[in-house]
């Protein structure tokens, strides 16, 4: 008897995510816990493996498909042999149409065409936290954010049919939980069904002459020549909206400054060996993630979150710092864990491990949350200086760009020295100029004396 392989539980707040890959093929012979589709989420690709071994009879899903959690990706007859098929590629179980996602679980929003989504609505994959600047929210978030620290320590809030994820989510757009219709089976509130009632507020702010903007449509471009359209990826379209969250909600400073590397960069060189043989590579980013983490201690604001809403600077007892990885999917973020207890040959190791899970497709969403602080590294890349978004809702983010050889003056004469550009863009609301000319000179400070770490950190 065929045995359905269904769409297991993704996560938290994860209903549904876009094929990315079909990796078998009907009349396929396969094993236990091998792969049969990658999916896409909001900011992962994740194998999705049969549960039983067998013949594939039907697999009756496609790249670009959207796939709901409990929908049937995969028919299989235990035990048959390879070419015996029982039904087609796109057949499915008798009464059941398994190419259609069940009416109880619509997409996610990371799944919605973006030109639908509004620049004020964005998920956020990071702590709770409520905050709005310019224009007041369509909706009131005084009774949601309230609840923002039992999020924190993933206390129950309250009795209605909606995740934390999703409760969090609401928060962050502004959007009052009990006032969403839930789609979900028993009523359950979904991520979408969140974005769905955002967009309508908005319009209907928009409308009525208030609120935040709505974008206006866009011309027929074709009326001037050809055009392409290209879908956006999940991640693309994720990290769209996120960043429009970041950029209007936060009211960004930028700082910038230079950092004396000569000294640095002939101990990375003079180390790397040693940490090659444990298994990473000595870069420049793992060394900046150990004295961002040294310095997240000494001004610990820099590791806050800001609750417009609650009037609150959320100050966070740990040390979570993200690294940007460039991926052909996209930037993603993860998240190194209690950085400041690690060295710097142990952040070199796993940097290296999740920015090669990042790149392959293999990061666990879990490995993307719950950040205080984010570093970028554009240096490989090239350009002296750029303005960082602060990834929401941390409140503030370093940049890196590329290390150039510069006359300076010392001891009375100029003397070719490697600077590094540093640019350390911050949230306003949290973080006064004073102090963020404080701490930006701190890491230049520990990035050309070493031993500050030993002193300070």
């Amino acid at each position: 008897m065929a045995v359905e392989i269904k769409l297991p539980v993704l996560g938290e707040g994860v209903d549904s995510g876009t094929v990315a890959g079909v990796l078998a093929a009907v009349g396929d012979s396969v094993e236990a816990d091998a792969p049969l589709i990658e999916l896409e989420t909001d900011k992962a690709v994740i194998e999705v493996p049969a549960t039983e071994a067998g013949v594939i009879a039907s697999l009756p899903v496609h790249v670009g498909d959207t796939v709901a959690v409990g929908q049937v990706i995969a028919t299989i007859e235990p035990g048959a042999e390879p070419g015996t098929e029982t039904a087609g590629p796109s057949s499915a179980p008798a009464g059941e149409p398994a190419a259609e996602p069940p009416t109880s679980a619509p997409s996610a929003p990371a799944a919605e065409p973006p030109a639908s989504v509004p620049p004020a609505v964005a998920t956020a994959p990071q702590a709770p936290v409520s905050a709005t600047a310019g224009p007041p929210a369509p909706a009131s978030p005084s009774t949601p954010a309230a609840h923002s620290q039992a999020d924190e320590f993933n206390l129950p809030e309250w009795p209605i049919p909606a995740t934390p994820n999703t409760r969090r989510f609401a928060r962050e757009l502004g959007v009052d939980i009990t006032s969403v219709q839930g789609t979900g089976n028993g009523g359950r509130i979904l991520s979408g069904d969140v974005v769905r009632t955002a967009r309508s507020l908005l319009e209907s702010a928009a409308a009525g002459g208030g609120g935040a903007p709505v974008p206006p449509p866009l011309p027929d471009f074709g009326r001037w020549g050809e055009v392409e359209r290209e879908p956006m990826s999940g991640i693309r379209r994720t990290t769209a909206v996120h960043l429009s969250t970041s950029w209007t909600t936060i009211p960004h400073v930028t700082q910038h400054d230079d950092a004396d590397v000569t000294d640095l960069e002939q101990l990375r060189k003079r180390f790397a060996p040693r940490v090659q043989e444990a298994g990473g590579k000595l870069t420049m980013t793992a060394i900046a993630v150990r004295v961002v983490a040294s310095a997240l201690r000494v001004f610990p604001r820099f590791a806050s979150s800001v609750d417009m809403a609650s009037r609150e600077v959320i100050l966070k007892r740990y040390t979570h710092v993200g690294v940007a990885v460039d991926t052909d999917r996209g930037l993603l973020v993860p998240v190194i864990r209690d950085a400041d207890r690690k060295n710097v040959t142990e952040l070199s190791v796993e940097i290296g491990e999740v920015a090669a899970r990042a790149r392959a497709g293999k990061l666990a969403l879990e490995e993307m949350q719950g950040g205080c602080f984010t570093i970028t590294n554009l240096g490989g890349l090239g350009g002296t200086s750029f303005t960082p978004i602060v990834n929401h809702p941390e409140v503030a983010i370093l940049g890196m760009s590329r290390s150039r050889i510069t006359p300076v003056h010392r001891d009375g004469g100029f003397e070719p020295r490697l600077l590094l550009p540093l640019s350390l863009s911050y949230d306003h609301r949290a973080i006064d100029g004073a102090d963020a000319v404080r701490f930006l000179r701190w890491i230049v400070e520990a990035l050309e004396n070493p031993f500050l770490l030993s002193l300070e950190g």
